[in-house]
C-alpha cells in the first residue's frame, strides 16, 4: 500500500508555450490528501481537475478545461507528477498553456525533487482492472490494458521515417525507473510540417532548445538522449494522460500506434469503470443487508 504525496513546498518556474509561444509563469503548491492535481488559470479564474472528463482538444498535446478557457500541454507536467508518485497539487498558470520547458518531463522531476516530495497520512487507492479493456482508432492505433500486478507499459511506434520507423519498449514504472528511463525523453517534430502548423496556430514556441527537429536525413539539433527517445516520449505522453484518471493504475497497458486522443479515451474507460464498480459494489452490500 502507497501512502498519498504532495509537494513539501511552493516552487516556481517560467517558460514559454510549445504552441502559443507566450511567456508562463507556474506555481505548484502543496495540497491536501483526496484534492488530486488540479490546475488553476490565474488569468481567467477557470479551476481544472485533471480528470479525462475535462480532456477536450488533442492538436498535438493534451488540453482540459472548457473551450475559450482551456489549458493546454499539460501531459509533461502531469507525467512528471504520475511517474514520481505525486497524487495532490494544485498548479498556477497565468496563460493559456503549460510551458515546455525542454520538451521533456525531467525539469519537472527536477523541480519536484527540489521541492520535495511529502508523504500524507491517507493511502492511495489504486485502480485494477478486472479484465481486459481496450479503445482502438483509425490506422491501427490500439490501447489496452490487461490484469497485473504492478504497472507495467509496453508501447510500439511506426512512422513513415527513416529517422523514427518502429520502435517498441516495454518497462515497469517506478519513479526511479520514470526519472531515469522516460523523463528525459522529449517532444519530436518533423520539419517539413513546421510551417503548416504555424498557420493552423501551432507550434509558435517551438525552438531547437525544447524539441527534436527531425529533417530529411537527419536530426537537426544535435545527438538524441536515447537511441529510442522517440518511443519513451510516446511511454511519456502516455503517462501524462493516464494521470487522468484521477489515481493510480496498476495493469499491463499495451500501446500500438497510440496519440493523446486514444491515451485519453483510454482513462475515461477507465474511470467509468472504477464508478460502475463502485455501484455494483454498493448494490451488493444493499441486497446483503436486505
Amino acid at each position: 500500500m502507497r501512502f498519498q504525496a504532495t509537494l513539501a513546498r511552493d516552487i516556481q518556474i517560467s517558460g514559454i508555450g510549445l504552441h502559443s509561444g507566450c511567456f508562463l509563469n507556474v506555481r505548484l503548491s502543496p495540497a491536501e490528501p483526496g484534492h488530486g492535481i488540479v490546475f488553476r488559470r490565474t488569468d481567467v479564474g477557470q479551476l481544472i481537475p485533471a480528470l479525462a472528463e475535462e480532456a477536450g482538444a488533442f492538436d498535438y498535446a493534451t488540453s482540459l478545461g472548457p473551450r475559450g478557457r482551456e489549458l493546454g500541454t499539460v501531459e509533461h507536467l502531469l507525467s512528471a507528477a504520475y511517474g514520481m508518485g505525486i497524487d495532490n497539487l494544485l498548479v498556477e498558470v497565468d496563460g493559456p498553456e503549460i510551458p515546455i520547458l525542454d520538451g521533456s518531463a525531467a525539469p519537472w522531476v527536477r523541480l519536484f525533487r527540489r521541492a520535495g516530495v511529502f508523504r500524507q497520512s491517507s493511502p492511495t487507492h489504486p485502480l485494477i482492472p478486472s479484465r481486459t479493456l481496450s479503445v482502438s482508432g483509425p490506422g491501427g492505433k490500439r490501447l489496452e490494458i490487461r490484469p497485473a500486478r504492478e504497472l507495467r507499459i509496453s508501447y510500439t511506434i511506426d512512422f513513415p521515417h527513416p529517422l523514427v520507423g518502429k520502435q517498441s519498449i516495454t518497462l515497469v514504472l517506478s519513479p526511479d525507473t520514470f526519472a531515469e528511463h522516460i523523463a528525459p525523453a522529449r517532444t519530436f517534430g518533423f520539419l517539413s510540417e513546421y510551417e503548416l502548423l504555424k498557420k493552423h496556430g501551432l507550434a509558435r514556441g517551438a525552438a531547437m532548445d525544447n524539441c527534436i527537429v527531425i529533417g530529411e536525413e537527419r536530426v537537426e539539433n544535435g545527438e538524441l538522449r536515447f537511441p529510442d527517445e522517440f518511443v519513451r516520449h510516446k511511454v511519456l505522453d502516455l503517462m501524462g494522460d493516464l494521470a487522468l484518471v484521477g489515481r493510480p493504475v496498476v495493469g499491463h497497458i499495451i500501446a500500438t500506434r497510440g496519440g493523446h486522443a486514444l491515451h485519453a479515451a483510454l482513462a475515461r474507460l477507465l474511470r467509468q469503470e472504477a464508478t460502475a464498480h463502485a455501484a455494483g459494489t454498493l448494490e451488493t452490500a444493499r441486497a446483503a443487508k436486505g
